[in-house]
């Protein structure tokens, strides 16, 4: 049995992994925290050995692994027996691991830029329309991300990125998605 610990953060990345888990049908334990004034707790920081307090972090024995894109790769190399969330196929895998790291690549570059700008704009640009302007110049990056994302739904059936079940493409690309909306 794996000695898996997932630290989760709430309103974090940490709910990919979890969804990941649950999908491979592996046992692990979860240590979770609510965020403290929008930011993760020193606790965390330190139960998890992560000193910029990001979340996910997985602990696999006497492995950690920060960054949910490596996370997924690593438990579907190695808890995927069945391959699939991680087919086999060239074509499948190929296009899993372009939408597991176009997740962060790709669609939350291009909102948080967006939620960037809005927390660190000055008053002044929310007032005279800097800020607006801005925020349509970076919105044309988010619409052919959701443009991208539904030409391949429906190329695929509208269920699932790839194949005819959940991968782990899903799995990471859902959570980018929600925050984007």
């Amino acid at each position: 049995m794996p000695d898996i610990t997932l630290y989760f953060l709430q309103a974090s990345r940490s709910i990919r992994i979890a969804w990941l888990l649950e999908e491979l049908g592996v046992a692990y334990r979860v240590e979770a925290w609510e965020r403290e004034n929008n930011k993760a707790p020193a606790d965390f920081k330190a139960a998890a050995s992560t000193a910029l307090g990001k979340a996910p972090v997985l602990r696999d024995g006497e492995l950690t692994i920060l960054e949910s894109g490596a996370i997924t790769d690593y438990l579907v190399e190695n808890y995927d027996p069945t391959h699939r969330l991680l087919p086999l196929d060239t074509a499948q895998r190929s296009k899993v691991r372009q939408w597991i790291h176009a997740a962060e690549g790709t669609f939350m570059v291009h909102c948080l830029a967006i939620t960037y700008a809005r927390w660190f704009s000055s008053p002044s640009s929310k007032t005279n329309g800097d800020l607006e302007t801005l925020e349509q110049g970076l919105a044309i990056n988010v619409q052919k991300d959701l443009e991208w994302l539904e030409t391949e739904l429906q190329a695929n059936g509208g269920d699932w990125l790839v194949g005819e079940d959940v991968t782990a493409a899903d799995t990471m690309v859902a959570f980018s998605v929600q925050f984007i909306f």
